[in-house]
């Protein structure tokens, strides 16, 4: 782990809060920092200083000032023009135009179509190629899913830094993921005021039911009816778990980024309102879109399935203070939990599975992270798996951070797919 840290930081010259927590676990960390290093380090389509304006639009459209604060330093090391920070509206007119795709990639990714990417590749002296353009929606999701991950920690700005961010005010205590970091931690160990004996039972329930799952015979499967009627359930019960209400104002220094401020997310399926289920049997990422980016952006693919897997399988076989336990059906359910929140059905999965593995107080943080984190709370964060190590709570906002990250990938890709044909 000392190598891995040791060449973060003479790639970055500086150890952000993001690299200090993900150290928990780091045979992530280790594909996570290969990635972005290749997003923005190594030869590209598109020139240095567009990378870090695409990551400053993207960080933006969440209000989230920490990462437009890194990127807003690493753009002008990079010889950006300073006149584009004073907002979208002083950026190229190429950049402008990818400011349609940022908010709906950010808030509603299924109402991408292959219009929108005609649009990009098609407008002349402003056109995107079609590798620029996959580089460009890399970023963007990667972007959109990384402040998912710093709002889910709580993650403030360098020691060093003004500005940043943390909880929302009126959720302030005396408690920030970072201070693991630097040993202020001492009494915040487990994160929830809660008895232990409370929090025992929980902790047991929730490992029975798992383990009744894993047990139960393959005759009791139901038909591919009934999946798809508790598909559709779970999609519809995810619209009743309400985000948080109040709508944070974006700080001018970070709205001036991209435009129309008002538009954020608004769930799959409204009230009078029918968009169709994307089926991952149609369009999946190991099978699609996988192909897509190695074939436009070479290499990129098979660093984003490296990092996809390494979070999807990723275990210690603990939870809480127990050994020797298969987490695999509580990760497939938080996985797919957030694809299905975004209208993608796995066909060969049960989803009442996550009834019985998500509580609700579960269910509000991972909606809240994943499609409103500028709403996101330390009551939130306090209020889930209240017997959990502040590991095992990273270990979910990973999986959160990546499951976004591939749920954004695949209305993209599958609209670029569809523009190709």
């Amino acid at each position: 782990m000392h190598s891995v840290l040791a060449e973060a930081f003479a790639d970055l010259g500086r150890l952000d809060n993001i690299t200090l927590i993900m150290v928990f676990h780091p045979q992530y960390l280790e594909s996570f920092l290969k990635t972005q290093h290749y997003l923005l380090q190594m030869d590209g389509p598109l020139p240095a200083c567009y990378q870090h304006y695409i990551g400053i639009m993207a960080a933006a459209r969440h209000q989230c000032s920490y990462l437009v604060n890194l990127h807003v330093n690493d753009f002008i090391h990079s010889g950006g023009d300073q006149k584009w920070l004073d907002g979208l509206v002083n950026a190229p007119q190429k950049l402008r135009n990818l400011g349609e795709l940022n908010k709906m990639l950010a808030h509603r990714p299924w109402l991408i179509t292959k219009e929108h990417i005609e649009q990009l590749l098609k407008t002349g002296e402003h056109s995107w190629s079609l590798a620029e353009l996959i580089h460009a929606v890399v970023l963007l999701a990667h972007y959109h899913s990384l402040a998912s991950f710093t709002f889910g920690c709580g993650i403030n700005p360098e020691i060093h830094n003004d500005g940043g961010h943390t909880f929302r005010p009126s959720s302030l205590g005396n408690y920030c993921i970072c201070d693991i970091t630097n040993g202020n931690h001492e009494g915040h160990h487990p994160t929830g005021s809660v008895t232990p004996s409370e929090s025992s039972c929980e902790v047991e329930a929730l490992m029975e039911k798992m383990k009744q799952l894993q047990e139960s015979r393959p005759d009791e499967e139901a038909t591919q009816e009934e999946m798809a009627t508790r598909f559709e359930r779970e999609k519809s019960e995810s619209m009743l778990v309400i985000a948080a209400d109040e709508d944070p104002s974006p700080a001018r220094n970070v709205s001036r980024h991209f435009e129309d401020t008002s538009y954020g997310y608004k769930d799959f399926s409204r009230r009078g309102m029918h968009v169709p289920t994307f089926r991952v049997q149609d369009y999946c990422w190991e099978d699609h879109g996988y192909s897509l980016v190695n074939r436009l952006y070479p290499d990129v693919g098979q660093l984003l399935d490296e990092k996809f897997h390494i979070a999807y399988n990723l275990t210690y076989n603990t939870m809480a203070m127990h050994s020797d336990v298969d987490t695999s059906t509580l990760r497939r359910a938080i996985w797919n939990y957030v694809h299905c929140m975004f209208g993608i059905r796995y066909d060969d999965y049960d989803y009442g599975e996550i009834n019985q593995l998500l509580d609700r107080s579960f269910k509000v943080y991972i909606k809240n992270v994943v499609c409103s984190p500028e709403k996101t709370t330390k009551r939130m964060y306090d209020s889930f798996w209240r017997q959990f190590k502040h590991s095992e709570k990273v270990h979910v906002n990973l999986l959160l951070m990546e499951a976004r990250m591939q749920a954004e990938l695949l209305y993209a890709l599958r609209a670029i797919t569809r523009y190709m044909t």
